[in-house]
């Protein structure tokens, strides 16, 4: 396909720059897709390869239904066609990590055709392309280090299951590729189809990049190989485009070809001559029947997906009142999501649940490098935390200082994330540390209305200049009041109470 991004493309140098990306998803199945050697990583080297991952003769494959299973809910997900037939095929192929001299893929007729993935990017809703998903193996891999000059071989990951989703061409920068990565990466984590651990290789990307002048052709592309963070995708892609368009500025060809990126010095160099599809001889494997998919199936896989994070959005905003970017927020990831949901409906107030979780809590668990179901600070304590803001019990101020009292307690044991006791999550227990920390907001009006009136009687000067119309003095004068409360006055109340005042006395 030759079709266009409906958003205008923006230009280097002149220059309108085409991405398409192929990424490899690890399925989240215990064994591999042909056999039924482990998956798990992290083994000794070569202790989890058999002998149908090594092609011995006399074995024959035999398909995991789990890894079929996690493809039709990923191609329903993106609004794909699961195809109702689809065949296995030998890609042929010479490399030491290959035991078999060929990998098992689809070619011709993959199991999810089409679809595609929405993301935002500049708070513009983005739509990419899916050409196909199809299922695969993975090969094994080699170590160049700590062998004295030698390559080392670890067959493990040889046969560990693969779906390799493939975009059309539809982006315009690296930055559009990164977010739909980052799109892609959180959908197949929220299906439950791959574990998204990208330093493990679980999740990696390979780019097709190339570069042209508006209105013309593409241009010969280069394949940049195994990209395993999302930093590396945007540099890698940002110097590739910059060597094309210099090249291309000099006269000189683009030779299609497959590159690595070097981390260590941010830039792409040539590993081989891009292959063609013919190059590798592709032909159905003997030894595996065409994949039958019965509508049955499809239905039953459709009935147990979960909700999916667009629609969640969608529905916290009809329901639940907040912005766009606010949901976008909450459906991050399926465990944020619900623990959203949970200190929403224990508080009662999801814009103030919503602003907590973006604000301070992102920031305690960004800070340690934890993940929201790592969270220490349980849904309920927080829900318990952000009622009281919301009656006026305690102030934003006043509340930091409790989470950060009960992130503490949780550091050493008192409070965990696995069992929540219910006493952590009363109102009492949150109104016991709001004491203990003496930041409760005053909120006796007979008591704040002493406080107003010193205030009143200690700065004339400010009260006349409110009463001569500047908004700045009556600002003042409730800072005097705060001041004079030790900050525990409720803001609001002080304000109401203080213009009360002036205005009876004016």
């Amino acid at each position: 396909m030759n079709g266009a991004p409906a958003h205008a493309p923006a230009l280097v140098r002149g220059w309108e720059v085409v991405i398409g990306l192929e990424t490899h998803a690890q399925l989240s199945t215990a064994s591999k897709i042909f056999s039924g050697a482990a998956t798990a990583f992290g083994a000794e080297p070569n202790s989890q390869a058999c002998a149908v991952d090594l092609a011995l003769p006399g074995t024959l494959p035999v398909l995991n239904r789990g890894a079929v299973e996690r493809a039709i809910r990923f191609g329903l997900a993106v609004g794909a066609k699961v195809a109702p037939m689809s065949i296995f095929a030998r890609k042929n192929y010479f490399y030491p990590d290959l035991p078999k001299g060929y990998q098992i893929s689809q070619y011709e007729i993959p199991v999810v055709q089409g679809g595609s993935v929405e993301f935002v990017l500049g708070g513009a809703k983005r739509s990419v392309r899916l050409t196909r998903a199809h299922l695969e193996e993975d090969a094994g891999k080699s170590l160049h280090e700590d062998f004295h000059g030698m390559t080392g071989i670890d067959l493990n990951r040889a046969g560990t299951p693969l779906l390799e989703i493939v975009s059309e061409p539809d982006m315009r920068s690296s930055a559009e590729a990164v977010e739909y990565a980052k799109a892609l990466h959180a959908l197949v984590v929220w299906l439950g189809i791959c574990d998204g651990n990208m330093q493990e290789g679980s999740f990696r990307c390979d780019a097709n990049v190339s570069v042209r002048r508006p209105g013309q052709p593409f241009g010969t592309r280069r394949e940049i190989k195994n990209l395993n963070s999302f930093r590396f995708l945007q540099q890698a892609i940002d110097f590739e485009v910059q060597w094309q368009i210099e090249r291309l500025e000099d006269g000189l060809a683009i030779e299609q070809a497959t590159v690595l990126f070097n981390p260590d010095t941010g830039e792409t160099r040539a590993m081989r001559t891009k292959e063609d599809a013919h190059d590798y001889r592709y032909f159905p494997d003997p030894d595996l029947p065409p994949l039958v998919i019965a509508p049955e199936w499809v239905a039953k896989v459709r009935a147990e997906l979960p909700e999916l994070p667009a629609a969640m959005a969608e529905r916290f905003q009809r329901d639940d009142g907040l912005p766009a970017h606010d949901a976008a927020m909450m459906t991050q990831s399926l465990a944020f999501a619900r623990f959203y949901e949970a200190v929403r409906g224990a508080s009662g107030q999801p814009k103030l649940a919503a602003n907590w979780l973006m604000g301070e809590v992102s920031k305690r668990l960004n800070a340690e490098g934890l993940e929201i179901d790592r969270m220490p600070v349980p849904a309920g304590a927080l829900a318990a935390l952000i009622r009281r803001v919301g009656d006026g019990t305690v102030s934003h101020n006043g509340a930091r200082q409790v989470f950060d009292a009960l992130w503490a307690r949780a550091q050493v044991g008192l409070v965990g994330p696995a069992d929540e006791p219910a006493e952590a999550a009363s109102l009492a227990a949150i109104d016991r540390s709001i004491d203990e920390l003496g930041v409760r907001q005053m909120s006796d009006t007979s008591a704040l209305e002493t406080l107003v009136d010193a205030v009143i009687a200690a700065n004339a000067k400010s009260v006349q200049e409110f009463r001569a119309g500047k908004d700045k003095a009556f600002n003042a004068l409730v800072g005097q009041v705060m001041k004079a409360s030790q900050g525990k006055a409720n803001p609001a109340q002080a304000g109401e109470l203080l213009r009360r005042r002036l205005e009876a006395k004016g």
